[in-house]
């Protein structure tokens, strides 16, 4: 008795069945695509498809193939056709207190993963986070941000402090998904919101402003006792600080005739008649 050949599996062409078949010929052609970024319900619905698929006769992969392309051919126009996606879109483009409240309404946010909100966060957020958090908190920060955003992120983080990330980078294989969850959902909370500060500029730039207009005895008294309580500071604030004594060490005789011509003749007088007072270091910027 001679055996039939197996049938070939002819179940009904849904849409959903379609997708699954375009999605199994790109895989077998080697291309990778990103489905990671569907929804996990849509991931699941595909995983369930293809899955079903057994054998299909080649008319009918060559017009679900046909039928495809068509239809890629005949679109004008993409969107998203989510509000997620159009949140996604858009926040960039909106005021940053409504953008932020959109954000918040995602559906990653909503479902728990708070991880998309602090990705978005632009480097110098993120940069906070490397200089405050423990160094475990930042391996995994480092980890859930995309390769270029992560390298940049790196580059920026003190040496010692990004060997340390790194190093600990290799403790993370084993983090249970809760626990990651946790730290982004932390995150979120304390470096998600706008910062709402009550100054434009820097504290450094504040006081180097004022001292900039303070008498030099009262300046170098401010200065030398921060020097005593916070050294880093006071070094930031003294290079903030422009006077007269700062010409000689901090510009070039060359470009000093650029830099008085605009300067009013009796002001200029004034200088240097005060660069000739008797104080050495204004005599030398004299």
């Amino acid at each position: 008795m001679e055996l039939s050949p197996p049938a070939l599996s002819s179940p009904p062409l849904t849409r959903r069945r379609k997708a699954a078949m375009i999605v199994q010929m790109l895989l077998e052609d080697g291309n990778t695509l990103p489905l990671g970024k569907l929804p996990e319900a849509l991931q699941l619905i595909l995983t369930d498809e293809l899955g079903t698929l057994r054998r299909v006769d080649k008319a009918t992969v060559t017009a679900v193939a046909e039928e495809f392309t068509a239809e890629l051919e005949s679109v004008g126009l993409t969107a998203s056709g989510t509000r997620d996606g159009a949140i996604v879109t858009l926040a960039d483009h909106l005021s940053p207190v409504l953008a932020d409240r959109l954000r918040r309404q995602l559906d990653s946010v909503r479902n728990g993963d708070h991880w998309p909100f602090i990705m978005d966060l632009d480097v110098e957020r993120i940069l906070a986070i490397m200089r405050a958090e423990s160094i475990e908190i930042c391996a995994v920060t480092l980890s859930k941000l995309p390769v270029g955003k992560a390298a940049e992120v790196l580059s920026k983080t003190p040496g010692d402090r990004a060997r340390r990330i790194t190093y600990a980078m290799s403790q993370t294989e084993n983090i249970k998904p809760d626990a990651v969850r946790s730290i982004g959902a932390t995150l979120a909370a304390d470096y998600g919101n706008p910062r709402d500060i009550a100054f434009e500029k820097a504290p450094v730039q504040r006081l180097g402003a004022i001292l900039n207009s303070t008498a030099t005895d009262t300046r170098e008294d401010v200065l030398e006792g921060l020097g005593g309580t916070d050294p880093e500071f006071a070094s930031d604030v003294r290079k903030a600080i422009f006077t007269f004594k700062d010409i000689a060490p901090r510009v070039k005789p060359t470009d000093i005739p650029n830099t008085i011509r605009n300067v009013d003749n009796d002001v200029l007088v004034t200088a240097i008649a005060a660069g000739l007072a008797g104080d050495e270091a204004l005599a030398a910027s004299a």
